[in-house]
């Protein structure tokens, strides 16, 4: 698939998209900062999330809309996303400042009115959140612009996925990626079951990678080893800011060092190749080599006194050694001498 001329498949380093999700804090100039910060780490794109608190659930304090243990305890869900929501009026002017700093830049739609505003402004593909990934007809709309699209897998069975990627195809989606993920806030390494992605690139044929809620870059980079196409890490200006996402998300020397660690491990894969690398070549002379450790005449016969396998590597190889004993040498040697072909009768 392709997003903004950028090629994303195995054959290129890992996409890398810096999700700001509710990072902004309720502050676009926060909001312009995280944009700039991944341009500046190295991120391939930024990506928003586009709802308000209607379009999203109902303002409702009924127990089924209460949120009970970790992150968010004691919040409705109106509440949460009340605040966690990015004003819409903020769209366009994100959108012009990231297209302004050269950093590709989209978002996840909750809705049919989500996906309208977002192609007023061109975006240039979406991305299907996981608790959204059941929600069908949603897909469907979204697969109707024609666009890219990348959905998240969190909490879906292999059923829900297949179902989902059904749903884009039929929409009209021809470039799709699917997210291996695991909705905890923060998830546990542990949970990752990371085989779980080769399975799905291999289940599904698409282009495959990673939305990674782990607090560090392990679980992420290790995924590039295992095919990892996509990699999406949540972002934030201040980890310790009291933000809805700011706790599990990557400050700015971890978002750098994401990049670079993520193509390192891409380039590391490389191919299957058995030649002598470049940087090898200077080491080559160190090897292990026949050499004369002691003084011989002409006419005497090689034993396994005179010679030894040492660094290092002008003289015949040490696979030669067997072959060399016993036989004659045409004139006097030095100890200290690589063992030469010529040097035998």
């Amino acid at each position: 698939m392709k997003i903004n001329n950028r090629i994303i498949d195995s054959q290129q380093p890992p996409y890398i998209i810096a999700e700001m999700s509710a990072n902004h804090n309720g502050d676009i100039n926060n909001a312009l900062k995280i944009i700039e910060m991944a341009k500046n780490a190295g991120a391939d794109a930024v990506k928003l999330q586009t709802y308000k608190p209607d379009t999203i659930t109902l303002d409702s304090r009924e127990p089924e809309f209460m949120i009970e243990g970790g992150l968010w305890d004691g919040q409705s869900l109106y509440e949460l996303y009340q605040s966690a929501y990015m004003p819409w009026e903020w769209h366009k002017p994100l959108f012009d400042y990231a297209r302004k700093l050269g950093i590709t830049i989209f978002s996840s739609p909750f809705d049919n009115s989500a996906v309208d505003l977002l192609e007023d402004l061109n975006t240039p593909a979406y991305k299907i959140a996981s608790f959204e990934a059941v929600d069908l007809p949603l897909i469907k709309y979204v697969a109707n612009t024609g666009k890219p699209m990348i959905i998240s897998t969190g909490m879906a069975d292999a059923g829900e996925i297949g179902e989902a990627v059904q749903a884009a195809k039929e929409g009209g989606c021809k470039e799709l990626a699917i997210l291996h993920c695991v909705s905890g806030y923060p998830a546990p390494a542990e949970d990752y079951n990371l085989k779980t992605m080769v399975d799905m690139q291999n289940r599904f044929g698409l282009v495959t990678g990673l939305s990674d809620h782990t607090l560090d870059n392990t679980t992420a980079i290790t995924s590039v080893a295992l095919g990892a196409s996509i990699i999406e890490k949540h972002v934030t200006l201040d980890r310790s800011a009291g933000g809805p996402d700011d706790s599990f998300s990557l400050q700015a020397p971890e978002l750098e060092a994401l990049c670079k660690g993520a193509k390192t491990a891409w380039q590391a894969l490389g191919k299957v190749d058995y030649g002598r690398k470049s940087s090898e070549e200077g080491n080559v002379k160190f090897r292990r080599s026949l050499y004369f450790v002691k003084d011989i005449k002409a006419g005497e016969i090689i034993t396994k006194e005179h010679i030894k396998s040492i660094r290092p590597g002008f003289g015949l190889a040490p696979k030669f050694y067997e072959s060399v004993l016993g036989k004659t040498v045409r004139e006097n040697v030095q100890k200290g001498h690589a063992l030469r072909w010529d040097f035998l009768k």
